[in-house]
């Protein structure tokens, strides 16, 4: 791992012999200068702080100025990454200190990109999603979509288009607004009690469920600290019982709710790593937070069992008819490989190579939907994060282990760790 880090970061030695010396400040110092940092761009920037939960005394109370002060806050990021590179190949150095301070630099890299993107100095989708999100993301043209969509039309039942048959089936399956909370309340407590025979949760955590509307997003987890989440889920359009499971997971168990937890848990109180009570959206630990929250549907409700606490426990709760329930299912597992039509849609919002109307049409054609591109046009790359996190992270799982109930154990280390998405990328030979 030193060796690894040596080579990267011998250039910054270089540089560092030319400056005049200073003082050097410890990696505690730097981190709090971090989430000092962070905390002051999220007053110009409303979506860049997800969530913090570290002391009041790091909150910026400045006044906030009538230009975004991009050129300062990059010359900070610059200043504070060369502090921490220096550390890091330091002889002194631990190997927790050149993880830690490896770890707040990548995030500062993200940080650099969206202080860019605020102030309007854009890259290209490729540029920005690694400088986010810490790496490359796959391309996939119209032939990769249009073989799923002939595997799609086939598997559907009924007459008409495939967009009408769609939704002809899926209509089958929406919650009743008057069943919403019930249905929400079990599938996150089914998803809780799965959660905690394998993690050992604080025993004071909990969450708020909320129904909003208005937002780009069908649900969000808004971490509070102190072990507590508000969960809130956007109601402006159906609510399928598919949605449901995913949302109850993604969102609570063994998502968000409790990714936040164990680091809160584990680093920040444990061990008193300030930096980790800060969480920017758009970093390298939204990939993390985002793949692992859409594998832990997979883990908490496995293959059949997904479709048996559907038909068996939900719908009939929900006061649904389980016919063509298995179509269905078959339904949505081919769907979810069109996930990554969202990306090229990112893609060429961002290149300037899409129209809106384009995307528009594109997103309906390989993945039958129609309500991205708000989402897009406010989080931009960020939709690489739940497919291709999602697959990153599925398979690094599964190669640290053979069976299901093996794969809790390096999700929970995943969980628990401030992890680089590099790290997990296969070693190549």
């Amino acid at each position: 791992m030193r060796i690894a880090i040596l080579s990267i970061l011998t250039s910054v030695v270089l540089l560092a012999t030319c400056q005049p010396k200073k003082e050097k400040k410890s990696l505690n110092n730097l981190a709090t200068d971090y989430v000092r940092l962070g905390l002051e761009i999220g007053a110009y920037d409303p979506v860049f702080v997800d969530a913090y939960y570290g002391p009041d005394s790091l909150k910026f109370t400045g006044l906030v100025a009538d230009s975004f002060p991009a050129a300062i806050f990059r010359e900070r990021v610059a200043a504070l990454k060369t502090d921490l590179e220096e550390l890091a190949i330091s002889s002194e150095a631990t190997e927790e200190q050149i993880m830690r301070a490896t770890w707040i630099s990548s995030q500062l890299t993200a940080f650099d990109r969206r202080i860019r993107i605020v102030a309007e100095d854009y890259g290209t989708f490729d540029e920005e999603a690694e400088d986010l999100f810490g790496v490359e993301i796959p391309s996939y043209d119209s032939t990769h979509f249009i073989a799923l969509i002939a595997e799609l039309n086939a598997a559907l039942p009924g007459e008409g288009t495939l967009q009408e048959r769609k939704n002809a089936l899926a209509d089958k399956f929406a919650i009743p607004q008057d069943k919403m909370d019930t249905i929400f309340q079990v599938a996150i407590e089914t998803a809780r009690k799965i959660t905690q025979e394998k993690f050992d949760l604080p025993i004071e955590e909990t969450f708020t469920l909320e129904y909003v509307q208005d937002k780009t997003w069908s649900g969000y987890n808004w971490y509070q600290g102190g072990y507590k989440s508000l969960i809130q889920i956007n109601t402006d359009h159906a609510i399928l019982v598919d949605r449901v499971i995913d949302l109850a997971c993604h969102e609570g168990y063994p998502g968000h709710h409790v990714y936040n937890m164990m680091l809160e848990k584990n680093l920040f109180v444990d061990k008193g790593w300030v930096e980790i009570s800060l969480y920017p959206l758009f970093s390298p630990q939204s990939l993390i937070a985002e793949g692992s929250a859409n594998f832990g549907i997979d883990m908490a409700f496995p293959g059949k069992k997904y479709d048996e606490f559907a038909t068996e426990v939900l719908m009939p709760l929900a006061g649904l008819d389980t016919t063509g329930a298995a179509a269905y299912f078959k339904y949505i597992r081919i769907k979810q490989k069109l996930n990554y039509a969202r990306n090229e849609a990112a893609r060429g919002i961002i290149n300037g190579t899409m129209t809106e109307e384009q995307v528009d049409r594109w997103l309906g054609e390989y993945a039958l939907i129609t309500t991205s591109v708000p989402f897009i046009k406010r989080y931009r790359s960020y939709v690489v994060n739940y497919n291709y996190g999602k697959d990153l992270v599925k398979n690094y799982i599964e190669s640290q282990s053979e069976t299901l109930d093996d794969r809790w154990v390096p999700l929970g280390q995943l969980l628990s760790n401030p992890v680089l998405p590099k790290e997990m990328l296969p070693e190549m030979e």
